[in-house]
């Protein structure tokens, strides 16, 4: 399936307003509802709407501190690698999970409540991963820019 522009703008809405109604994206888009409603059904049947979710604060929910933890593995096999990464799906401190190209082998994206929490986090899941030879924890003091949002 190729995306034309009406797919497009839907796609751009619906990311940013996950909640609105049929009736509210027909007409934010010119299109008429049920035209609307067979395109996002058919965006969805195509995988290219994935699911929908809400966004939380992470304040709100106590989770104000963002771990960034490069990791690197004692060897490049598929056995090493496929245990850290089931290993790694099971912690729920950890929102991503990055395999990358550079000087680290993997890049998590880590939340906690504050450094403390971190450090428990560390000790109890990260330090006790398999195949870990190297971490290091950068730690965000303040996010500047953050969407879900991706350019279509």
């Amino acid at each position: 399936m190729k995306l034309d522009s009406i797919d497009r703008r839907i796609l751009e809405v619906l990311q940013k307003q996950g909640r609105i109604t049929n009736a509210e994206l027909s007409e934010r888009i010119n299109l008429s509802p049920s035209a609307c409603h067979r395109r996002v059904q058919h965006l969805e049947a195509e995988g290219y709407i994935r699911d929908y979710v809400a966004l939380l604060d992470p304040r709100k929910v106590g989770r104000q501190t963002t771990v960034f933890v490069e990791i690197t593995l004692s060897g490049q096999t598929d056995e090493v690698l496929d245990a850290f990464e089931k290993a790694v799906t099971r912690i729920p401190d950890v929102l991503e999970c990055h395999l990358m190209a550079g000087t680290a082998d993997y890049m998590l994206k880590v939340v906690a409540h504050d450094t403390e929490d971190f450090a428990q986090i560390h000790r109890r899941h990260l330090a006790r991963l398999p195949g870990v030879a190297q971490m290091q924890s950068n730690f965000a003091l303040r996010t500047v820019f953050k969407t879900t949002a991706l350019p279509v």
